[in-house]
C-alpha cells in the first residue's frame, strides 16, 4: 500500500512548478546521518518506499529511520488513445515536491559505513542526485 493522504481538502490540485530551495527540511532533525537531494522535482509514493526498504533491508532493522518527505500532492493523468478535452484525468500517483537541499531520509543508531552504504541503496532508487550528510558536517 503506497503512501497517501488520509483525507485532503480538494482530490485533484494544479501541476504547479517547483522553483527555489529547500526553505526548511533542508537540516538533520532526526538522526546522525541523512541522505539530502541537489536537483528539483518529483518524488512518487513508490519511489520513497522502494528507497525505505532499500535502506531497511541494508540496516537489517538496526538503528532508526526517518521519512522526511511525504506525497501529498496527487498527479492525474489521461487515459492513452483519449482525444482533448472531456476534462482533467483521473489521479495516478502521489507525488512529494522536493527542492534542492532537502533531507530526504535520516538514520541514526548505525556506523558511519552502514548508513553511507544504506543510502548508496536508496539513491538508486531516487529519481535525482543526492548526497550524504552527516551530523559533524552539517554544524
Amino acid at each position: 500500500m503506497p503512501m497517501l493522504p488520509s483525507r485532503t481538502k480538494y482530490r485533484k490540485v494544479h501541476k504547479g512548478r517547483v522553483r527555489g530551495n529547500a526553505k526548511g527540511g533542508d537540516y538533520l532533525a532526526f538522526g546522525d546521518y541523512g541522505i539530502q537531494c541537489l536537483e528539483r522535482g518529483r518524488m512518487t509514493a513508490r519511489q520513497i518506499e522502494a528507497a525505505r526498504i532499500a535502506v531497511n533491508r541494508h540496516l537489517k532493522r538496526k538503528g532508526k529511520v526517518w521519512i522526511r518527505v511525504f506525497p501529498q500532492k496527487p498527479v492525474t493523468k489521461k487515459p492513452a488513445e483519449t482525444r482533448m478535452g472531456k476534462g482533467k484525468g483521473n489521479v495516478e500517483y502521489w507525488a512529494a515536491v522536493v527542492k534542492p537541499g532537502t533531507i530526504l531520509f535520516e538514520v541514526s543508531g548505525c556506523s558511519l559505513s552502514a548508513a553511507r552504504e544504506a543510502f548508496r541503496k536508496a539513491d538508486g532508487k531516487i529519481p535525482f542526485r543526492c548526497r550524504f550528510v552527516a551530523r559533524e558536517e552539517m554544524l
